[in-house]
């Protein structure tokens, strides 16, 4: 019998290592100015953890190739006294998803050299690969934790519960490619539901590959842990002592899966193989402490995502949702005492959301918070035993223009993944103590050393409502005021998320900067980290203040002396594109041309066309046949579709085929009504995306697409 060759790690021959050179060419060092090719170029960290010692970063870098039109991961890890950073694994096969052994002395992976995407583990200095998970039982694995102990394992994999497809219904007909349905939801986000779900299997862990394991979903759960359509590994957790796995899950299906966004916190123990959801039912002495911020509740009806243990394993820290229709409640952290089975609300005086949390000690944890269109590590203290009735401390630990989107906490350090408008995430070593910062890494250093960046600015803006408003303006690099420069108002998607320092790779204000064009992105009404009523003000109100909003600051910006109103141009994706239908019916020409990415053209189709009915249910009011509904009467009546008898303005439109979010007919609705009237505009559609464009190369033509429409009807007088 025929042998595959062997590799030098043992494993069968790999494929040969994607050539990675992204180099910059002369002419683009001699531009100086950032161009979608270059920023493709860049290396794009993440995925980040500390040592158990503290004293080295183990962090995954993906890299792409334009004329492979895909990228490839790979593994580092870096000791952070000496800065010197090493390279653990080549470009033959992606490998993603570090983690570190709980002594520090092995790392385990996901990697796909072995033909499937499986658990391997590997010495710290990258020898000695062996994978820990295959067979035909486990096909792909999509996540993994391995226990502190080391003596289990849990992964997610794909396993098929119900019949939707034509061949598992009518197995006479195995070439019919129809899928059926009795309920809700028929696909979602940008998948059909085929009756595969996401489930966590647990095994133990020894010398030999694991090949099989327990399903704690029990194998007919027709539902997804972690939460479709994310499926985030970090919602679920080990206990410090390897017994039991906390993880979030929705147990709903059909329709009532697709009102509610109630998830709960589920614990199961190993040795007994029971499971206990923490979350409901849930009794406590609601007396036991007047006026207490602990929160007794018969039942958490919103989203409770992210358990994360205590050290000492007798609490649980999650985030909860009060309302279980809205997506965008405030998350408030949580902390579930095992022992007495109280429920405390960390953050009921605490104005901001919580996220990331991490636990420092027994009482005291550390999190993220979005705070003024940035986003700070904060740090919340437990009262102490003899205390229980006073109210948690929470206080933020950093400052400064810049995202922390992510951070680990060891050896009395944190080490953060750190952006901002002008710089893709980099690393930095955080004191927790003071909040103190200090970069360790520069991964993309030969980048930021070529190009020049715009000035970004803090602007406060007044609204017609008398608040003060954030926007963030960025200037042309080589700025200068004496000349007039094109502008572009950026309408945020969401509708609920923060134009916060985040560098994007789809829409990327330096990028726009770059091409001559001053950008302005304000928080309008809708967005957190001002507040919750800031935030809460769009829901069922889609077209009021948060319009009049953008308005402000498009106009606050268009008096400066070097903004040329006579070249105007307004762009957005989702809410955003919405946005842009909304504002082509009603902004008296202030805008030159129009640039929508999947956006919201038509509220009646939307509501039945899209698949979280939470979203649309909570955001519009309802359904758009409840005619006693003031609220949805009132957002139907006022869908962009309905004004398209005003659109006078050349409009461009995107939409990705694979779109079940906001499908991709209501993009088609647009282009129709818009070239119907006459009006210049142009569809890009792209057959293999979804809600965003993700592919490099289907970025490059989405951004010549993009600017040469603004070239054309903006920038040019």
């Amino acid at each position: 019998m025929a042998m595959a060759a062997m590799g030098l790690d043992g494993c069968t021959e790999r494929p040969a290592p994607l050539k990675i050179d992204n180099a910059l060419t002369p002419e683009e060092i001699a531009a100086g100015r950032l161009t979608p090719e270059v920023m493709w170029k860049m290396r794009r960290a993440g995925d980040s953890s500390l040592s158990p010692d503290g004293k080295h970063l183990l962090y995954a870098v993906t890299e792409y190739d334009m004329t492979a039109n895909r990228g490839i991961t790979t593994l580092w890890i870096e000791n952070i006294a000496s800065g010197e950073c090493r390279q653990l694994t080549d470009y033959a096969s992606n490998n993603a998803s570090p983690r570190w052994s709980a002594d520090g002395r092995t790392i385990y992976f996901l990697s796909d050299r072995s033909g499937s995407t499986q658990v391997w583990r590997m010495r710290v200095d990258g020898s000695h690969p062996v994978q820990m998970t295959g067979g035909e039982a486990i096909p792909e694995v999509e996540g993994f934790g391995v226990s502190p102990d080391g003596g289990h394992i849990w992964w997610v994999q794909t396993v098929h519960v119900a019949a939707r497809k034509s061949s598992d219904i009518h197995k006479d007909m195995p070439k019919s490619q129809a899928r059926i349905y009795d309920d809700l939801m028929a696909r979602h986000w940008d998948y059909w539901d085929e009756g595969d779900y996401r489930h966590i299997f647990v095994a133990e862990l020894g010398d030999g590959m694991v090949t099989g394991g327990t399903d704690i979903l029990g194998s007919e759960a027709a539902w997804d842990a972690p939460l479709a359509p994310y499926f985030d590994m970090a919602e679920i957790a080990w206990n410090p002592q390897g017994t039991q796995i906390a993880y979030t899950c929705k147990p709903l299906t059909g329709t009532a899966y697709a009102i509610s966004t109630d998830s709960d916190i589920f614990i199961y123990d190993l040795t007994t193989g029971t499971t206990q959801n923490i979350c409901k039912p849930h009794t406590a002495d609601a007396a036991a402490c007047a006026g207490d911020v602990r929160e007794f509740l018969l039942e958490m009806p919103g989203y409770d995502k992210y358990p994360v243990w205590s050290p000492d394993g007798s609490r649980i820290a999650f985030r909860s949702m009060r309302r279980a229709g809205n997506e965008s409640d405030k998350e408030r952290l949580f902390v579930y005492d095992r022992t007495t089975g109280e429920m405390r609300d960390l953050t009921k005086n605490f104005d901001y959301n919580a996220m990331n949390v991490v636990w420092a000690d027994d009482r005291t944890l550390y999190f993220i918070a979005p705070i003024e269109a940035t986003h700070q590590i904060c740090r919340a203290e437990l009262p102490a035993p003899d205390a229980e009735c006073t109210p948690a401390k929470v206080a933020v630990l950093t400052r400064g223009d810049h995202d922390i989107d992510a951070f680990t906490l060891a050896g009395g350090r944190i080490a953060a993944e750190v952006c901002t408008i002008s710089m893709g995430t980099e690393f930095f070593d955080i004191d927790p103590t003071d909040g103190t910062m200090t970069q360790i890494s520069n991964i993309n250093a030969s980048i930021y050393d070529a190009v020049q960046m715009g000035q970004v600015q803090k602007r406060w803006v007044r609204t017609t409502d008398g608040k003060r408003m954030l926007a963030w303006v960025v200037l042309p690099p080589d700025f200068d005021p004496a000349k007039k420069y094109p502008v572009l108002l950026y309408c945020q998607g969401g509708p609920q998320s923060v134009v916060s320092q985040a560098w994007s790779y789809r829409w990327n204000f330096q990028l726009m900067a770059a091409q001559g064009y001053v950008v302005v992105a304000p928080n309008r009404r809708g967005l957190p980290s001002f507040g919750q009523e800031w935030l809460d003000q769009i829901s069922g109100d889609y077209s009021g203040q948060n319009i009049r909003d953008y308005l402000s600051a498009i106009d606050d910006v268009a008096r400066e002396p070097w903004a040329d109103r006579d070249r105007m141009g307004c762009v957005g994706a989702s809410y955003g594109g919405y946005s842009v239908y909304y504002l082509a019916g009603c902004h008296q020409k202030r805008f030159k041309a129009f640039i929508a990415h999947c956006g919201i053209f038509d509220f009646d189709a939307m509501y039945g066309q899209t698949e979280e009915l939470w979203f649309v249910n909570n955001d519009y009011g309802g359904p758009y046949w409840d005619r006693q509904n003031a609220v949805a009467q009132r957002s139907y009546a006022h869908s962009p579709h309905k004004f398209v008898d005003k659109w006078d303005t050349p409009i461009l439109i995107f939409t990705g085929e694979k779109d079940f979010r906001i499908p991709y007919t209501q993009s088609l609705e647009a282009f129709t009504a818009a070239r119907v009237r006459g009006i210049p505009a142009r569809l890009v559609e792209f057959g293999n995306e979804a809600h965003q464009v993700f592919k490099p190369q289907n970025s490059l033509v989405w951004n010549r697409e993009f600017f040469g429409w603004l070239d054309k009807y903006v920038k040019q007088r």
